[in-house]
Formats: structure tokens, C-alpha cells, sequence
């Protein structure tokens, strides 16, 4: 059972989607507006302003730092919501939070630092000026001589651990206003059992008391990237009730699709949960082993027409 307060951030503010791509081409602030009231009404928490470009449609940086002036004050006369502001670009921040009007719409969320970032000093530091909440992405850690890739569900942890610490160090930031992102896969091309080591590393997470209070989230849309459109969404679903079983609660979402999660006990959730146990390495196995497993299981959810009803 969910004790946490579950929220989430409407992610309809993107590229990746054909109405914010219209509204960026043609410079629409009523269409930022509309993406803006739509996912209010639908019952999001925050809104992300992603203007990054996506394979459909390439966008420049001047692009972005010209429109943000805009488009934040447009967003924030349609919804009282806060935003999120996603980009790994300090200047994208710089920008985006000068032109926040915080006594509008309460404390933001810069999205995200990471350990790859660059300027990323800067990037803390935008944290504790502007005393916003932040995304840490925990699927790359620090290593001698550089940054990596992590390859387990510890590397994640210890990821969002470094981070808690240095934010609190620096960005003087409390548990509460750190929100960790583990990393999520695309489950159909998942042959690597990143899925698993994102919700295991949730547990960890959980169970550390000294990261009591941090928030958890992934990026949904990624999830079923590549699935059946009559499965999509009821696979998204089911992924977030065992996510929040495993301590996900502040997730980015497409609200029109899956703005929360199924039954526990609903046909979905049961075969993805038999699906992500396929890609549990056995004694003596390979990754790549169970991860192909893995992958044959998640091929058979969209033949099988009981766990694809009402999608």
C-alpha cells in the first residue's frame, strides 16, 4: 500500500509530442496555454517546459533562450501550477528561472544535474540561489578519472546518495526538495535488465534511513517506447503500480494516458511483473542471457488479447 504522497509532473510540454511541436514551430502561446489548462484539469502536480529538440524536429539553443521569456509568463498566467524546467543546459536554467514568477506559482524544480554535466557546479549553484526543488539523475555516477555509466542497482544508489549529500552540502537542500531519477528503459528493448536495476535501486533507496524523505521518479513515456499502441498505455500504468510498490512517487507523466497507477491485482500488472522476473539473472547466467528472456516475455504481452482489454 502507497503511504507517500504520489505526485506528478505533466510532461505534454515537449517536442516529443505533435501539439507542443506545432506550438514551438508557430511561436503559439495560446498552444503552450492550452497544453498548460489541459493537464491542470487532468490533475497533474507540476508542468515540465522541455523545448529541446527531439528525431522529429531539430531545435537550436538561441531557439529555446528566445521563447522561454515568453512562454514561462504564458504558462503561468494559464495554470497555477509550478513548473519543472528540463534541460541539461545551465543557460536554459539561467534563463527559465529569471523569468519564474515564484510568489505565482511556489517553488520550481530544475531538471536535472547529473554527473556528466557540464558547468555542473554552476548548475548547483542555480539550485541554492533560486532555492528550487531538482532532479538528480542517478543513472551515471562518478568514477576515477571521469563519469559512467551505472551498472547495478548499488552504482545507482550510491549515484543518488553522492547527490543528496553534495545538494545539502552546496544547494543547502533538505530530503524533500531532491527528487532522484534511477533511469528507466524502454521495456521491449530492455535486454539488459535495466528495468530491474532501476526498481531495485528504488528499494535500496527506501530502505536507507538517511534518505528518508527523497522524492523518486522516472520518465514514463520511455517505459513502452516501441510497444503496440493497444497495449501502451495499460503497460505504463502497470509499470507505475510496481514502481510505487518499490517507492516511485513523483513521477513524469503523460496525463491523457497514465497519470496513475492500475490495481494491484489487475491482469496487466500481473504479466509485467512475470515479464520482469523472466530478466532475473539465474545462477550461471549471462545478463544478455535473461535479458533476452526478458525480452521474449515482453513480446507476448501484445499477443495475448485478455492482458491488452481496455487499452
Amino acid at each position: 500500500m502507497r503511504t507517500r504522497t504520489f505526485q506528478t509532473i505533466g510532461d505534454l510540454i515537449n517536442n516529443a509530442y505533435g501539439r507542443a511541436r506545432k506550438a514551438f514551430r508557430e511561436r503559439d502561446l495560446a498552444g503552450y496555454q492550452n497544453l498548460a489548462k489541459l493537464q491542470t484539469a487532468l490533475g497533474v502536480h507540476y508542468l515540465d517546459v522541455n523545448l529541446d529538440g527531439t528525431q522529429q524536429i531539430q531545435v537550436k539553443p538561441r531557439e529555446m533562450l528566445d521563447l522561454l521569456p515568453e512562454v514561462i509568463p504564458a504558462l503561468q498566467e494559464a495554470s497555477p501550477l509550478p513548473l519543472c524546467f528540463d534541460n541539461p543546459s545551465v543557460e536554459y536554467h539561467k534563463v527559465a528561472l529569471r523569468h519564474y514568477d515564484r510568489k505565482r506559482s511556489g517553488r520550481p524544480i530544475l531538471d536535472s544535474i547529473a554527473a556528466s554535466r557540464e558547468r555542473l557546479d554552476e548548475m548547483i549553484e542555480l539550485v541554492r540561489e533560486f532555492d528550487t526543488m531538482v532532479i538528480v539523475m542517478a543513472s551515471e555516477r562518478f568514477v576515477e578519472g571521469g563519469t559512467a555509466q551505472c551498472l547495478s542497482s548499488r552504482d545507482v544508489y550510491e549515484a543518488a546518495k553522492h547527490f543528496v549529500e553534495l545538494l545539502a552540502q552546496k544547494a543547502n537542500r533538505s530530503n524533500d526538495q531532491i527528487i532522484v531519477d534511477p533511469g528507466l528503459a524502454p521495456v521491449g528493448a530492455d535486454t539488459y535488465g535495466l528495468v530491474n536495476m532501476g526498481l531495485d535501486a528504488m528499494r535500496l533507496i527506501r530502505n536507507d534511513p538517511a534518505l528518508r524523505g527523497v522524492h523518486i521518479t522516472v520518465g514514463l513515456s520511455n517505459f513502452a517506447w516501441g510497444t503496440p499502441k493497444h497495449v501502451r498505455h495499460e503497460i505504463e500504468k502497470a509499470y507505475l503500480t510496481i514502481a510505487t510498490e518499490a517507492g516511485l512517487d513523483f513521477p513524469i507523466v503523460n496525463p491523457e494516458s497514465a497519470l496513475a497507477p492500475l490495481p494491484g491485482d489487475h491482469p496487466m500488472v500481473s504479466s509485467l511483473r512475470r515479464v520482469l522476473e523472466q530478466g532475473r539473472i539465474a545462477e550461471g547466467e549471462t545478463r544478455e542471457t535473461a535479458g533476452f528472456r526478458q525480452a521474449e516475455a515482453v513480446m507476448e504481452l501484445w499477443k495475448n488479447d485478455d492482458t491488452a482489454e481496455g487499452a
